[in-house]
């Protein structure tokens, strides 16, 4: 009795209100379309990848331990993990070792900071992509030839000084106005592959002439640094810049190795900007 007096029921609602009878219909349709889409989204989603571990060995080094340097080994699972190097050690940091050391910032290759030595070579970690080959151990080290504060952390008090001598910014020898300095199109273009420089110190840690004199010797990211400002067309001290540069270890320890321009993670080639300083001192004029 219940039943039929249910069903009744439903049919005397639905003769006396047809909307409602609707609404009953749409809900239930929609229901089974949002089911539907579920299964199928969850079909598409792919299966996780099996773990994948690799070793990776790091440097390390605390000034405030009596413990020798040496390199720390990590198994990192590269399926859980992004696909460039930083990403790597980001991954350690926060997994296994939070002691581990280095500098980071943009991720994008636009700041320099992450610059290091990675499978023998100067790069940014974050531009350098994780070999997923297991059988073969990725590994980390600080800049060569630099002074260690601690694991991949260096010293670039020295570079940076270098870089401050020979005054990075634009000079007038009459007093400015505060309008805007014309420079024409084909002016401008000269300044291609070199404003492009991050100062991230890859071409002057990996240049033996660096290595031996880097006391005296500029070495070649500041050495194109200062070609840059040379050869800009605003500026009023070139006669005055190339003057300074003209030093038998400033510039002259250059003997073209070009390693520069071979590790440059930016694709610039310093070694032609300091054969070009070279040229202009010569002709007395800029080339």
């Amino acid at each position: 009795m219940i039943p039929a007096f249910a069903g009744l029921a439903r049919r005397a609602v639905g003769e006396a209100f047809p909307c409602v009878s609707a609404l009953t219909r749409l809900v239930s349709s929609s229901s089974e379309s949002l089911q539907a889409s579920a299964t199928a989204a969850a079909a598409a989603v792919p299966a996780a990848k099996p773990p994948l571990f690799k070793e990776f060995q790091i440097y390390r080094w605390n000034p405030e331990s009596e413990d020798k340097p040496k390199y720390a080994s990590y198994q990192v699972d590269i399926n859980s993990c992004g696909p460039m190097m930083l990403d790597v050690l980001l991954k350690i940091k926060d997994e296994q070792d939070q002691a581990v050391a280095f500098r980071r910032s943009c991720r994008e290759g636009i700041c320099g900071s992450c610059a290091m030595n990675i499978n023998g070579q100067n790069t940014l970690a974050c531009l350098c992509k994780v070999d997923r080959d297991p059988s073969k151990v990725g590994k980390f080290a600080p800049l060569p030839h630099m002074f260690v504060i601690k694991d991949l952390v260096v010293d670039m008090a020295n570079f940076y000084a270098q870089y401050k001598s020979i005054k990075p910014y634009l000079q007038k020898k009459e007093k400015t106005t505060g309008t805007e300095f014309y420079q024409s199109k084909e002016s401008r273009a000269k300044l291609d592959g070199m404003y492009e420089c991050i100062l991230c110190a890859c071409c002057s840690t990996a240049c033996p002439s660096y290595w031996w004199n880097n006391d005296k010797y500029l070495g070649p990211a500041v050495l194109l640094q200062a070609y840059r400002w040379i050869i800009d067309s605003r500026d009023d001290m070139t006669t005055e810049r190339l003057a300074q540069l003209d030093d038998a270890y400033k510039l002259y320890r250059c003997k073209t190795i070009m390693n520069c321009a071979t590790v440059c993670p930016k694709g610039l080639n310093p070694g032609k900007g300091i054969a070009k300083i070279k040229q202009s001192i010569a002709m007395g004029a800029p080339v």
